[in-house]
Parts: structure tokens; sequence; C-alpha cells
């Protein structure tokens, strides 16, 4: 049996969603990814199995006094996540001073951080434990690339590849990690939530009214 796990790097594929809604017209993140990722899973073999899924990303806390909407709709996202049973790895947003050209001065600016280390750290987890065959990487960060290279070293048994998002494909990664695939436009589309979500505690979670 070929166990899979998806990693999804959620700062990569929200960008996606934003560059799918400026391409198309059409607003896509209500996405359901349990079912997103349930729907690739015959990419990997007849003998494939979807074993976990985890979705990393960074609450946008430090914009609680300008937009706590977001901060909601954010949280609403995740607790929809949750409840089909993701595993949700949170890392944080760090404040930098930058220098400003245009305004000609130096401002603050949030850089999200520990994410591409958060999924590193959790594929070594996974195949030192030995709990996955196959990890799949939602992403088009170049900044993995040295984990690949790692794993293919010290793990020449299991696999890595890349279900790049829309708009996310990279020829580097495709190169490293043969057999990686996009999402194809149409499975944005499918693959929504409903509206409301019921959880399993039977609470229902309506679809942000700006989404």
């Amino acid at each position: 049996m070929n166990r899979v796990t998806f990693l999804i790097d959620g700062f990569n594929l929200y960008h996606s969603t934003l560059d799918f809604r400026r391409y198309t017209g059409k607003s896509v993140k209500w996405l359901n990814l349990r079912s997103l990722c349930a729907s690739y899973i015959h990419m990997f073999g007849k003998d494939a199995r979807l074993e976990a899924i985890y979705y990393f990303s960074a609450p946008p806390y430090y914009l609680t006094g300008k937009d706590p909407n977001k901060i909601k709709r954010y949280d609403t996202y995740l607790s929809c996540l949750r409840g089909t049973g993701i595993n949700l790895e949170l890392a944080r947003f760090k404040a930098k001073e930058v220098f400003c050209d245009r305004c000609n001065t130096w401002i603050i600016k949030h850089e999200e951080k520990e994410t591409d280390v958060a999924i590193a750290v959790k594929t070594m987890e996974l195949f030192i434990k030995r709990t996955t065959d196959t990890v799949a990487i939602m992403s088009g960060d170049t900044d993995l690339v040295p984990l690949v290279r790692t794993c293919r070293s010290v793990f020449p048994d299991k696999r890595i590849l890349f279900v790049f998002p829309y708009a996310r494909k990279n020829k580097e990664l495709t190169d490293l990690a043969p057999g990686s695939f996009s999402i194809r436009k149409k499975q944005y589309i499918k693959h929504q939530f409903p509206n409301p979500v019921v959880l399993p505690d039977g609470r229902e979670i309506y679809k942000p009214a700006e989404w």
C-alpha cells in the first residue's frame, strides 16, 4: 500500500486563489481541501491511500486592529478545515522594519515565518517514523528544494512530489520531483465547501459574505 500524505502550504495556496479570481473572475477561497486532495489520490497509483493532510499557515493577527473581519474569516475557514479532519500547523508573522523608497521612510512590514521549515520538519518526521510512503507538497515554493534533495539521499525508498496550485507550476521543482502535477482550474471550482458547513458537533459555519 502507498500511504500518501499531503502537506499544504496555505500561504502559497491563498495567493493562488487570488490569482485565480484575478484571471477568471471567480472566487474559490471556500476550498474543501480534503475533497480536493482525495480527488487526486488516483495520481499516485492503484494502491494509493490518503493517509493524512496537514495545512500550514500563519494567523495574520497583526491585522486585528486594522481589519478584524479578516481575522474572523481566517478563523472561520480554519474551523471548516479542522472539521474535516485536517491537521493544522500554525506558524507566525514577524514584524520587520524596512525602508520604503516610494514614501522615503522606514515602515513596519510583517513576514510569514517558519512555514517552509515546518513543512520540511514534518516531512522528515513522517519518513523517520515511517508513517507515510509518499509526501505530496501543495506548493510551488523553491525554498523547498533542499528538502527534496536531502530526502532523496536519506530516504531513497520514499517519494516526494509537488501538487502545484493554480499559476504556481515551477520547472525546477518539476525536474527535481518527477511525477509532480498542477491542480486543474475546474477542480478549484468543483471542490468548494457547502454553505453552510456542518461540523461534527452539529454547528453550522456559513461562508463569509465577502467570499
